[in-house]
C-alpha cells in the first residue's frame, strides 16, 4: 500500500479531500466505502502523513472571517534566503512559506486571531530581517477551495461560498483551532477533541456541523501536499487589472480548468501593481504554461499584463492560527 498508484490509496486521498464525515466514528465510513478495515484506513493515513503526502486530516477556514490573515512578500538577497526564510518560518502564525522566481522571492501567509497579531508578526519580520514586507491583504475571494484530483488534472472547484458569520460562537475558536491543526487519527477523533477541550462529543459534533454548514469551515477533509503528489510546477500568476474589471474577470478565471485558487488583493502603489491572483498547480512547466495560455486567450484577459511566479521551494505548510491561546503557546 506504499504508493498513491495503489487504487485504495488513490481513492482515499481523492474522495475525502472535502465533505469528511462529521460522525462519532468517521473513519468507519471511509472504511466501508473502501472495503477495508477502519484500522487499515488509519494506518494508511498515518503513513501518508509520515511520508509527506498528507499534512493532516482537518479543516481550512474561510479567510478573514473568525480570524485574520494576509499574503506577504519579501525580497531576500540570494545569500540570505536560508536565514530570512528561517526567521519567517519561526514566527507564530506563519503557516505557508515559499520561495518563488521573482525579485520579491519569499512569499508567505501570516495568520492570527486578529489583525493586530498579523500586524505584529509582519513588524517583527521587518525588524529581524531588515527587509521591507509587502502586506497584500485580501479584497475578495473567487475560489479558495484548494484540492487536487488523484485521477487527472486539477478541476475547477466551487467558487467562494457565502459565509454566515452569525453562526459563530466565542467558544468555537478553540474547536476551530483543533480542527485546523488536524483530527487525531483514532477511531473516535471528535470525542478525543471534545475530551481535550472539556466538552461533550455531541456538542462538538453539533458545532462542527454548524460551522461547516455556515461556510466558516470552508473545507473539512484530507489536506494533501501537492508537491509530494506530483504537482511540482506551481505558479502564482498575478494580473495587473483594475478593480472594476476584476468584478467580471475574477469569476471567469476562478472556474478555468487548472486554476486552483483565485482572489483579488490590494496593491502597493509604485511597487506592486497586481490586484488579481491565480494559482496554477501542474505536473510540468509545459502544462502550467498551457493553462496560462488558455487564460490569456479569454476575452477578459487578452492584453492584460501578468507575471507567473513559479515556486521553487516550500519552507513551511501548516494549518492557520485562529485561537489566541495558540498564539501565546507558540510565541
Amino acid at each position: 500500500m506504499d504508493g498513491v498508484t495503489d487504487p485504495i490509496n488513490e481513492t482515499l486521498l481523492d474522495q475525502w479531500q472535502r465533505d469528511f464525515p462529521v460522525t462519532s466514528r468517521p473513519f468507519d465510513e471511509l472504511a466501508d466505502a473502501l472495503g477495508i478495515s477502519t484500522q487499515d484506513v488509519l494506518d494508511r493515513l498515518k503513513m501518508h502523513c509520515q511520508n509527506g503526502r498528507v499534512t493532516r486530516v482537518g479543516a481550512t477556514c474561510a479567510p478573514n472571517t473568525v480570524s485574520a490573515s494576509t499574503l506577504a512578500a519579501l525580497a531576500a538577497p540570494e545569500d540570505r534566503i536560508e536565514e530570512i526564510a528561517a526567521i519567517i518560518g519561526a514566527q507564530p502564525g506563519v503557516n505557508h512559506s515559499y520561495l518563488r522566481e521573482d525579485h520579491w522571492n519569499l512569499w508567505f501567509v501570516v495568520t492570527g486571531p486578529d489583525r493586530a497579531h498579523v500586524d505584529a508578526t509582519i513588524a517583527r519580520i521587518e525588524k529581524q530581517t531588515g527587509r521591507r514586507v509587502l502586506d497584500l491583504r485580501l479584497v475578495r475571494p473567487f475560489n479558495v477551495d484548494l484540492g487536487f484530483s488523484m485521477r487527472g488534472a486539477p478541476a475547477p472547484l466551487s467558487s467562494a461560498r457565502q459565509v454566515d458569520i452569525t453562526v459563530f460562537q466565542d467558544d468555537d475558536r478553540p474547536l476551530l483551532q483543533a480542527l485546523t491543526k488536524g483530527l487525531p487519527l483514532t477511531p473516535t477523533p471528535y470525542a478525543d477533541i471534545a475530551a481535550t477541550l472539556g466538552r461533550a462529543e455531541a456538542d462538538v459534533l453539533a458545532r462542527v456541523r454548524a460551522l461547516v454548514d455556515a461556510g466558516i469551515v470552508s473545507r473539512l477533509g484530507v489536506i494533501v501536499r501537492h508537491r509530494a503528489l506530483g504537482w511540482r510546477a506551481n505558479a502564482m500568476v498575478v494580473w495587473d487589472m483594475p478593480h472594476d474589471a476584476i468584478t467580471e474577470a475574477g469569476p471567469v478565471l476562478a472556474v478555468q480548468p487548472g486554476i486552483t485558487l483565485c482572489y483579488e488583493r490590494v496593491i502597493v502603489p509604485g511597487v506592486w501593481p497586481y490586484r488579481l491572483y491565480s494559482m496554477i498547480h501542474a505536473r510540468s512547466r509545459q502544462d502550467a504554461f498551457a493553462v496560462l495560455d488558455r487564460v490569456r486567450a479569454l476575452p477578459a484577459f487578452q492584453g492584460v499584463p501578468c507575471k507567473p511566479l513559479f515556486s521553487t521551494r516550500c519552507f513551511k505548510q501548516t494549518g492557520a492560527m485562529i485561537d489566541a491561546a495558540a498564539a501565546k503557546e507558540t510565541a
